[in-house]
């Protein structure tokens, strides 16, 4: 799985499990604010994104931003790039061994 050579891909299993998750209709939700102590995060169906992997599919350019919603939170969606990059990571996923898909979920 590989991304921008510049940038290293944070949990790569994680990280592939997000852009599955988003698929091509699905957005990832960038709620921003300190009002609350907890500053910026990131929803995708409910659930809380890792920051690292966040920041990282942004700064790579695999998510844009295409609007806020009614309640103010932005909206991100899969560039082309990303679109690629995903199914490049699935493509590798599926190329590894039972014992390599482990040892890559345990050690990153």
């Amino acid at each position: 799985m590989d991304g921008d050579g510049s940038l290293r891909i944070p949990n790569r299993v994680e990280t592939l499990r997000v852009l599955r998750l988003m698929g091509d209709f699905r957005p990832l939700l960038m709620l921003r604010g300190n009002d609350d102590g907890y500053g910026t995060r990131w929803v995708l169906d409910g659930q809380q994104v890792q920051p690292a992997i966040a920041r990282y599919l942004m700064e790579a350019n695999f998510v844009a931003d295409t609007g806020a919603t009614e309640f103010g939170a932005r909206t991100l969606t899969l560039t082309e790039s990303g679109v690629r990059f995903r199914e490049n990571g699935v493509r590798w996923w599926a190329s590894l061994s039972v014992v390599e898909k482990f040892k890559i979920t345990l050690f990153g």
